[in-house]
């Protein structure tokens, strides 16, 4: 899918913040402790970019999860090991406009791993707590 910030597959939603990004990252780090997940990982890739020489927008990849919801999946199939934790990026467009990455549990999860729509609901609710979180 094509977007004017670049392509990306059909897995991936992005959504635009209402806040700015230092506000949309502590929304939803906040958020996320409100559900039960875990921060695992808030991996500052434009950091990372400097480090090395090289100019990179603000990005903000976080690794997060629930071990209760993650850890049937991962008895299902281990293979979907891969996508979990599950991840977010934070990032900032040439206008100063914060979005939001993410993907779509059921479109990777489902298919890819054969993983049932019942071991799925736990994660599909992070969706809707990332969209009332960037309003």
């Amino acid at each position: 899918m094509a977007t004017e910030h670049g392509q990306h597959p059909s897995s991936v939603v992005t959504l635009k913040s209402a806040h700015d990004f230092d506000t949309t990252i502590a929304r939803i780090k906040t958020a996320l402790e409100g559900i039960g997940a875990i921060v695992f990982a808030d991996v500052d890739q434009r950091e990372a970019a400097a480090l090395s020489g090289l100019d990179l927008r603000r990005t903000r990849l976080i690794l997060f999860g629930n071990p209760k919801a993650g850890t049937p999946i991962m008895a299902a199939n281990p293979h979907s090991a891969l996508e979990l934790p599950l991840r977010l990026v934070v990032w900032e467009d040439d206008a100063g406009r914060t979005h939001v990455d993410y993907r779509d549990v059921a479109q990777t999860l489902g298919p890819l791993y054969a993983i049932t729509p019942d071991l799925l609901v736990p994660l599909q609710r992070v969706a809707g707590m990332l969209q009332n979180t960037v309003q």
